[in-house]
């Protein structure tokens, strides 16, 4: 016969404590284990990043540090930043000459992935000499290499290829969740190449403007008649700027220009008033502030469809 205590339990119950006690001693170090287990990554810029955690779900986490407002491209870490991606597990790279920062420093190679290594042969080199600056991260020069390589939909989904390869090789245990992932990602990002694709065949010959020289695998992968000028949307082009591009269309009669984000009030009226329209299309280096990269993608391609005069 059980005997109870002074406030009616039976004296099993401190047993029964014990246990559920342990019980979530158990759970709670299991929980921690798993999130010590994730893989961890940093990125050279937002698609990676947005590629890796389609890929990798909850067993990853994924830091892209480059401050908002920066473009990833032209950035220079601190040395606690580059700390940080000296001890983290893998290193995604975009490849192209992207984040030459990278050659400045001290990175473990076998940490490092060049996700665009695979069509290296297939860079765009030769882009424009002159130097400007925009945003915080100084003067630049787009010379040498294009390295927007996600912009052609075919080639982000051959980098994100290489996401996966390597989280598969890291984390051998989760190698199927991450091939099903894989799969979903490539399917949409070829959903985006084949929608390009019916947009531009619609007027191949149009000629196009473009604000920056960050287009050229849009350009050649979707056939895309586009000629750039070296503006930014936050900078009302100087008069020299101006009597160039009169000259520009003249040579090439585009009545519609691609910018990385909506320009200056200013500026737009006036290129309306030269008879030529805007469409954002945003290359996505940096996090959007709604959104993701996908749904930042599609936007992109509606907006274009406009000036090929294909229905959304």
């Amino acid at each position: 016969m059980t005997t109870l205590n002074p406030y009616g339990s039976s004296r099993i119950t401190p047993v029964w404590l014990c246990l559920i006690c342990m019980a979530v001693i158990c759970l709670s170090s299991l929980s921690s284990a798993s999130a010590a287990e994730k893989l961890q990554i940093y990125t050279v810029n937002y698609p990676l990043s947005y590629f890796a955690e389609r890929i990798g779900g909850d067993y990853v986490d994924v830091q892209f540090p480059v401050p908002a407002g920066v473009d990833p491209a032209f950035w220079m870490p601190d040395t606690a930043t580059i700390a940080a991606y000296q001890q983290t597990e893998l290193i995604l790279l975009n490849g192209a000459d992207y984040a030459q920062w990278v050659n400045k420093v001290s990175l473990p190679r076998r940490k490092l992935v060049n996700t665009s290594r695979s069509f290296g042969d297939d860079y765009i080199t030769g882009r424009e000499g002159v130097t400007h600056q925009h945003g915080p991260g100084g003067d630049h020069s787009h010379t040498g290499t294009a390295f927007t390589t996600w912009l052609d939909f075919s080639q982000a989904a051959r980098q994100a290829e290489q996401v996966a390869v390597a989280m598969k090789k890291l984390r051998p245990a989760h190698a199927e969740v991450f091939a099903e992932n894989y799969r979903r990602l490539q399917h949409d990002l070829l959903q985006l190449d084949a929608r390009l694709h019916e947009i531009t065949a619609n007027n191949p010959e149009l000629p196009l403007l473009a604000s920056h020289p960050v287009y050229q695998y849009l350009a050649r992968r979707y056939g895309l008649n586009l000629r750039a000028v070296m503006w930014e949307p936050e900078t009302f082009p100087d008069a020299a700027s101006w009597q160039e591009f009169k000259f520009l269309q003249e040579a090439h009669a585009a009545h519609w220009m691609l910018w990385e984000d909506e320009p200056l009030d200013r500026t737009r009226e006036s290129l309306l008033n030269s008879g030529v329209n805007i469409v954002v299309f945003k290359p996505c280096m940096n996090p959007p502030a709604q959104g993701d990269f996908m749904t930042v993608m599609q936007a992109n391609i509606e907006a274009l469809a406009e000036p090929f005069n294909v229905p959304h």
